[in-house]
């Protein structure tokens, strides 16, 4: 008997239709269109306006034509997994809050939390869930909404994040095709590096944290590009080694959408060339979750079914992985 992989047989992304360009920022911040680019790679960015909107929100707009893709009901989704950084609320969770929004009343989920490497962690547990046979639809989630915790009097942090998100459904497949393997690293020393100060049970919020304007993302960037470039490219390297890959043999690199420099380090580590790799960091920056899923719905028509794909990511706290898949479709 063939073993069960959990294979992604949708996927479906959305962004919101307000545009940050660079020149948006000039007027906000010390900076300039040049030093943007040359530093990130990024020319604008796409940010949730609206009073009362959220994560879920995005995840919504994602989430409902992928099942209409799929041709299958919200009530047929058994479980949700989310991974966030900007929950709708501390609690409950924002995979709840989805599931009553599309109407998943026969799901339960949760969110997960690991930074920018948030999506590809929760697609790894996800899997576990179709591979054990415990589930055969599972909605993957990957969304942010960054604006919500960005200071946009900060140069070194406004420039980089976008909003946006999307969404994965996965299933059993015996074929040989689906995730085939994944290494997952974590290092909690990294948190003093980028980080949001206040707001958790360590600094609640206050009168003082707010005007301290300390519930925003916090960046020491050269110390985190340092430790993202070695990290993201070896761990990508490491699992190309385990399942005797050579560049040649990878159809696409699909990487956190972070910097163009780190993106091109990983490919260059990993002897894939510059068309095997999805880059669309300069019209969304940094979606954080959002990324990788933004991805695979913007190249989606181009892979082809057996295609070796890697997905490579680099988070905050720090958090770092990759996932080996076969597509399915």
């Amino acid at each position: 008997m063939s073993k069960r992989h959990a294979a992604i047989t949708a996927v479906n992304a959305w962004v919101p239709p307000d545009l940050l360009t660079n020149e948006d920022l000039i007027k906000l911040v010390d900076t300039t269109d040049e030093w943007i680019q040359t530093r990130t790679g990024i020319r604008e960015r796409h940010i949730l306006k609206g009073e009362g909107l959220g994560s879920s929100d995005i995840a919504v707009q994602a989430i409902l034509p992928l099942l209409k893709k799929r041709g299958i009901g919200a009530d047929e989704i058994e479980l949700i997994i989310c991974a966030t950084t900007t929950p709708d609320m501390q609690f409950p969770a924002t995979a709840n809050i989805i599931g009553d929004k599309i109407g998943a009343v026969n799901a339960w989920g949760y969110d997960v939390n690991a930074a920018c490497s948030g999506f590809i962690f929760a697609l790894t547990t996800g899997a576990q869930f179709i591979e054990t046979g415990k589930h055969k639809k599972v909605l993957v989630v990957g969304v942010d909404k960054m604006s919500s915790i960005i200071d946009y009097t900060d140069r070194a942090t406004c420039v980089i994040f976008g909003d946006g998100g999307g969404a994965v459904l996965l299933e059993p497949d015996e074929s040989g095709n689906g995730i085939i393997d994944s290494i997952l690293r974590v290092d909690g020393s990294g948190r003093a590096f980028l980080h949001q100060k206040a707001g958790g049970s360590v600094k609640p919020a206050t009168a003082e944290t707010v005007a301290a304007r300390e519930h925003f993302v916090y960046q020491e960037g050269q110390t985190v590009f340092k430790f993202a470039v070695t990290k993201m490219a070896d761990v990508s390297a490491e699992i190309m080694e385990r399942n005797h890959l050579q560049g040649d043999d990878i159809s696409w690199l699909i990487p956190h959408q972070a910097n163009k420099r780190i993106i091109d380090a990983t490919a260059r580590r990993m002897n894939v060339p510059d068309e095997k790799v999805t880059l669309n960091i300069e019209r969304y920056g940094n979606t954080t979750n959002g990324t990788i899923p933004i991805c695979l719905w913007e190249y989606e028509n181009r892979f082809k079914k057996g295609d070796n794909i890697i997905l490579a990511a680099f988070g905050g706290g720090f958090t770092w992985g990759s996932v080996y898949i076969k597509w399915a479709y």
